[in-house]
């Protein structure tokens, strides 16, 4: 397999996706570009000259798709993930290698971003940040359907061309199981010998399948893909939430310690410098401390391994991430935070490559009768 994808192959893609039908006469590629508070990478002006790329190779076949546009649509970053989007864009379809906020802020062809989603049908979004939480909300609202490519690499492109009717089967059928569900029991130990437990509460709440299809208008999600996800219940309503334990969390080299109460991180019991500085963030931004996702990807079966990026180290296994969860179908959205700029929604992955310290022993779901069903044992799944 390569790193490159030709027009075909794209075309391919967008079919197998977004199942176009005739109403789909608008395709648009969104990039955020860098500027001096988040500057440039390497990865991200690659991912730009790809974005420009596809462009073309989806124009020369725009009239395969029974399409009459596709554009590219540029826009300052917003600096963190899943923030709202700016309120405008440019245009820029040439030398997006050298784009950056500052040369859009000069540029006199400004578009209102939500003006361009209102007549488009298909988005796809390699962006260097994730805008999964806004383009939710916003394909719901202007009736497009979206693919987000937050961080996508050349190496990634592999995953684009796996099974993906058995994906949503497998990720269908996990989503099953956890609406079905009143709570999930995780069983973690750490460097082989230190046990931790945490209990999650799943009432009032449904699983998502993001299968890497989205055929039906007001759907988005990643893509790559390949994962169920749920929000545990944080409490909105009349009753407590339950979820309560003790999770461990592997940053880098050092394994912090949340002590989680009510769906909240609310204490960090590990010491060491990362230890300290989640303490410290969950201190100063509550909304962090939310436990804003239970995730399960399957992709590690289809022979895909990380690439250092979440958008597809997610797809590979366990993940449960802290932040923002509106777009999930859970309560804790922008406003809670103390401004737009620090709103996050930030995933911690649990397979060896990426948290070798930490083994996920069991991972088991309870019953509205009594029963038991355990979906996952030794980091492998159980239930496929």
């Amino acid at each position: 397999m390569t790193d490159t994808i030709d027009a075909q192959e794209l075309k391919a893609l967008v079919q197998s996706v977004f199942s176009p039908t005739p109403e789909d006469r608008h395709l648009l590629l969104m990039v955020d570009v860098p500027d001096d508070t988040l500057p440039d990478t390497d990865l991200w002006c690659t991912r730009r000259g790809l974005a420009q790329e596809w462009c073309g190779k989806l124009d020369a076949v725009k009239g395969e798709l029974g399409l009459d546009s596709v554009r590219l649509l540029t826009y300052p970053n917003v600096h963190s993930n899943n923030a709202d989007l700016p309120a405008w864009g440019v245009f820029v379809e040439t030398d997006l290698e050298n784009l950056t906020t500052d040369k859009l802020a000069v540029m006199d062809n400004r578009v209102a971003i939500e003006d361009v989603l209102a007549k488009v049908q298909i988005v796809l979004a390699p962006t260097q940040l994730s805008t999964t939480a806004p383009m939710k909300l916003l394909a719901r609202k202007h009736r497009f359907r979206a693919a987000t490519m937050p961080g996508f690499t050349p190496a990634m492109i592999p995953a684009l061309r796996i099974d993906y009717g058995e994906v949503n089967r497998r990720v269908n059928r996990i989503k099953e199981e956890v609406t079905r569900a009143e709570a999930l029991d995780v069983h973690f130990t750490v460097d082989g010998k230190d046990r931790y437990d945490v209990h999650f509460d799943l009432r009032h709440r449904a699983g998502h399948a993001s299968g890497g299809r989205f055929p039906t208008m007001g759907e988005a999600g990643n893509l790559p893909s390949g994962e169920c996800y749920i929000v545990p219940y944080e409490g909105e309503g009349e009753e407590t939430s339950q979820s309560e334990g003790v999770l461990p969390v592997q940053l880098n080299d050092e394994v912090v310690i949340y002590r989680i109460a009510r769906n909240k991180a609310v204490e960090v019991l590990s010491q060491g410098r990362l230890s300290a500085g989640e303490a410290q963030h969950i201190k100063d931004e509550p909304a962090y401390a939310n436990i804003a996702e239970l995730g399960f990807g399957v992709l590690k079966d289809f022979g895909l391994g990380p690439v250092g990026v979440t958008l597809l180290d997610e797809k590979l296994g366990l993940h449960i991430a802290f932040g923002r969860s509106d777009h999930f179908g859970g309560a804790v959205g922008v406003k809670d935070f103390s401004s737009p700029a620090a709103v996050i929604h930030i995933d911690r992955i649990y397979i060896p490559e990426t948290a070798p310290r930490i083994q996920v022993d069991l991972v088991r779901l309870s019953m509205p009768d009594g029963g038991t069903l355990n979906i996952m044992r030794d980091g492998r799944y159980t239930i496929f």
